[in-house]
């Protein structure tokens, strides 16, 4: 596989809010300003993965490989302390997310990345709670969904939150 990361540095796919133009994009913005960050461009899962929308409108990769569609998104190479950063907003120390390996194409060729999956204690649930149907694309139209941290009620908390929903009927 092709990589175009600098030595130490991680090629992360994003799929979600980080994405140029959504509402966590600022951070990447940030470490693009700081050298903690370089976009490749955008770029596809090589195989289908379900992508959902969770409590808030916000979404999530699941590691199901083989299910789903394939999911575009971007690829940014991130340093180190860039990645430390990442990592704190997508909660992976407090079981948010998982930053697991996949496999993405585009015009730089194929490329073993890493992207931030729903964490595996409730990954399939997200899943199967949306009647395994996913999206291709997060769009801006699923965006209009997305409830920002600030603005959720006060005391909510993201991993009982989360299994709340998955344990919820469908609308």
């Amino acid at each position: 596989m092709a990589t175009v990361a600098c030595d130490h540095h991680s090629l992360i796919f994003t799929y979600g809010t980080l994405k140029r133009g959504f509402p966590n994009h600022p951070l990447m913005e940030d470490l693009i300003r700081s050298r903690d960050a370089v976009p490749l461009g955008p770029r596809v899962t090589r195989l289908p993965h379900p992508l959902v929308l969770g409590p808030f409108g916000i979404p999530f990769l699941v590691n199901l490989p083989g299910r789903g569609h394939r999911v575009r998104g971007e690829l940014f190479s991130v340093s180190p302390r860039g990645l430390s950063r990442v990592d704190e907003l997508e909660g992976v120390g407090r079981g948010h997310y998982e930053r697991l390996p996949i496999e993405v194409e585009g015009d730089g060729g194929p490329a073993e990345a890493e992207a931030y999956f729903a964490h595996a204690s409730f990954g399939e649930g997200l899943w199967r709670r949306r009647g395994e149907v996913g999206l291709s694309e997060y769009t801006r139209e699923c965006a209009g969904e997305y409830v920002k941290r600030s603005e959720r009620p006060k005391g909510w908390s993201f991993v009982e939150g989360v299994r709340e929903f998955v344990s919820s009927s469908p609308d």
